[in-house]
């Protein structure tokens, strides 16, 4: 992703990062001392995990899924844009898994996805999507012949 795009996409993920642990406690002890037990609403974050993102993806609920570049071993990502692709599903990779994980309050995360944001950032959004198809969705063959070697 190139630099101006990757900075967007980050302010965007900045703004649904999920609550640390210091912020869950506060807020079930808030809940706990006014005596109230539902939840009210589901809060909009961002997903990471592997397991979780490609479990979205194959339910179609994602918008934009983040790979990072720099996973080890490879193999646990390497098939995700074909799925993307597949189920059309707008991917891109970014440097850094640390990156990443930094978004979600941990060391490292493989990959991300967004699956909603609030009306005020869904031009962001379609802005992001729209950059990222043609940069890789819409030029998978042109990628994929130059660095396989095959013609």
């Amino acid at each position: 992703l190139d630099k101006s795009t990757a900075t967007s996409l980050f302010k965007l993920l900045k703004k649904y990062k999920p609550e640390t642990s210091a912020e869950k406690k506060e807020r079930l002890q808030s809940m706990a001392d006014s005596g109230k037990t539902e939840t009210g609403k589901k809060p909009v974050v961002v997903k990471y995990g592997l397991n979780h993102v490609t479990a979205l993806i194959e339910k179609k609920k994602a918008q934009l899924v983040i790979i990072a570049h720099d996973v080890d071993p490879i193999e646990l990502v390497v098939w995700m844009p074909a799925l993307c692709r597949k189920m059309n599903i707008p991917y891109c990779i970014v440097k850094g898994k640390a990156r990443l994980g930094q978004v979600v309050h941990k060391k490292t995360a493989a990959v991300l996805c967004v699956t909603n944001v609030k009306a005020e950032d869904k031009n962001a959004l379609n802005n992001l999507v729209a950059s990222v198809k043609t940069n890789y969705n819409d030029r998978f063959d042109e990628i994929r012949r130059t660095r396989g070697g095959g013609k």
